[in-house]
Order: C-alpha cells, then sequence, then structure tokens
C-alpha cells in the first residue's frame, strides 16, 4: 500500500471520530464510504457479522453498536433521517475483521483499529496497575500510622505483628498470615500484601484506618484491647465483603506490587526522556 493512500486513510479515519454519550464512536454510514462499500445493505451485513463475533466474545453489543438516527441532505434544503449506528473502537475493529479484505481501505482498517484497541487496552491496563501501587502505598502509610499510635499506648513492634496477623485471619476467614501467603505463593521475605488483589489492599487498608481512629476514640491501651479492636474491625470488614459476594481468601494474586512500581517508574523516565528529545528536535 502506497504511502499516499495510508496517509489519506489515515486522516479519514481520524477525522471520521466523534463523540457521542462520552465515548470515540464513528458513524457506520460514514464508514461505509470510507470502506469503500457503495451500497448500505451490504456494509449492513457486515455489521451484523461484527455483532455476532461481539456477542460471542461475551462482550454487550449494545454498549459497542447502538442505533442512532442521521439525518441526509436530500438537494433543495430537504433532509430525511436515514437508519445510522454508532460504532465504539472495538466496534469498528469487529467490522474491519469480518469485511472485504481485497479492499485496501478494509485491510488498512484492521490494522488501524487493531493497533488504536490496543493501545486503549494498555492505557486502561496502566490506570489499572497504577491504581494498585497508590492502594498498596496507602496501606503501608495506615500500618505505619497505625503502629506510632499503638506504640504509644503500651504495644511494641512484636505485639504489633501480632495484632497484624489476627486482622489478616479475620479478614481471610481464618487464614493467618502466612496461611495466604503459602495459598498465594508469596516468595519468601516479601509481605503478603504486595501479591493482594487491590480490593483486598484497600479492605486491609480500611480496616487500619478503622482501628486507628477507634484507638484514639476509645482510648484504647495494651495488646488485648487493641487486638479485639482490630479483629473486630476487619470482621466487619469481611462481613460487608461477603454481602457483596466477595470472599478475600478466594480472590486470585495480582503481579508483585514492588516490581509493578519499578515498572511505571521505568516507563515515567523513559517517557520524560522521549519528551526531551522532541524538544531537542
Amino acid at each position: 500500500m502506497k504511502k499516499e493512500l495510508i496517509k489519506e486513510l489515515f486522516e479519514k479515519f481520524e477525522n471520521a471520530c466523534y463523540i457521542y454519550e462520552g465515548v470515540e464512536c464513528w458513524s457506520a454510514r460514514e464508514l461505509q464510504n470510507i470502506l469503500g462499500y457503495a451500497k448500505w445493505d451490504n456494509f449492513s451485513k457486515v455489521i451484523d457479522k461484527a455483532k455476532v463475533a461481539c456477542e460471542s466474545s461475551g462482550v454487550v453489543v449494545s454498549h459497542h453498536f447502538p442505533d442512532v438516527g442521521k439525518m441526509i441532505d436530500l438537494g433543495k434544503g430537504a433532509q430525511r433521517e436515514v437508519e445510522d449506528v454508532a460504532l465504539t473502537r472495538y466496534a469498528c475493529y469487529l467490522v474491519a475483521q469480518n469485511g472485504d479484505p481485497g479492499k485496501s481501505e478494509v485491510a488498512f482498517a484492521q490494522t488501524y483499529f487493531a493497533v488504536q484497541t490496543r493501545k486503549q487496552e494498555m492505557i486502561e491496563q496502566r490506570l489499572l496497575d497504577v491504581a494498585r501501587v497508590s492502594a498498596r502505598e496507602k496501606l503501608s502509610k495506615s500500618e505505619k500510622k497505625l503502629s506510632g499510635i499503638i506504640y504509644e499506648r503500651g504495644v511494641d513492634d512484636k505485639g504489633f505483628a501480632l495484632i497484624r496477623s489476627k486482622g489478616d485471619a479475620a479478614l481471610f476467614g481464618g487464614f493467618s498470615t502466612n496461611d495466604m501467603k503459602h495459598k498465594l505463593k508469596v516468595p519468601d521475605g516479601k509481605p503478603l500484601a504486595d501479591f493482594l488483589p487491590t480490593l483486598t489492599i484497600k479492605a486491609k487498608d480500611f480496616a487500619t484506618e478503622l482501628t486507628s481512629h477507634n484507638v484514639v476514640e476509645k482510648d484504647l491501651k495494651g495488646n488485648e484491647k487493641i487486638g479485639k479492636e482490630h479483629i473486630e474491625n476487619n470482621l466487619a470488614v469481611r462481613k460487608m465483603l461477603q454481602e457483596r459476594g466477595v470472599n478475600p481468601e478466594h480472590l486470585p494474586p495480582s503481579e508483585d506490587a514492588s516490581k509493578l512500581k519499578r515498572k511505571l517508574e521505568s516507563d515515567e523516565k523513559k517517557i520524560v526522556k522521549d519528551a526531551k528529545k522532541k524538544k531537542m528536535k
């Protein structure tokens, strides 16, 4: 495919994009023309195949192929509303995959939307990774805060470790910290929290913050009273999760949060470095 055609098609796809209910979309009527389909009936059959592919993949079709109306000019100022579909980026990808590969426009669209869809997936995954690392850092701060509060109330480092372990057992339905580390295959010397999913990290953080608050409000002192408070808070959080159908001890492990943090930091340095290069150019 010639560079001139690639550039032309790229600009057509970029310019055809519009926002429908807060989501990037392409008009099926406009995409029909860009992909070289003369008749709507022929192109609508391609859309139907794409919808079947969407449903087969377990994705809600209406989320990616909403029916909309489109006004077309009839001449002399007259207009008529015709059938149209707002296609999301994923929908466009499926349409391209089910189109005529003999058409150069369709061949280009298959690559264009595949790459763009992958970029979107990468962005979404990065946001999830950032959220998990942030949650892990927040838990560390909450535990440090609790440690400082209870240290002034007669609990040493050994006592804090025991209180935290009893809290874990309450949260994980009787599984101790070591039990959960074995269950999730956490490497020796690594903290359990680094391998917990974001939801569980936030659950532990909430229980820890509750304990910090209540220790001060109730003026609790000593291992026994503070430990009892921490257990009760973790049990309360566990009950809330179970009411929503979640058993934290059954959730699968996630990627090591410490490694994930280093990866994100490395990516940020690369972005800054690339930005500086572009600025120099």
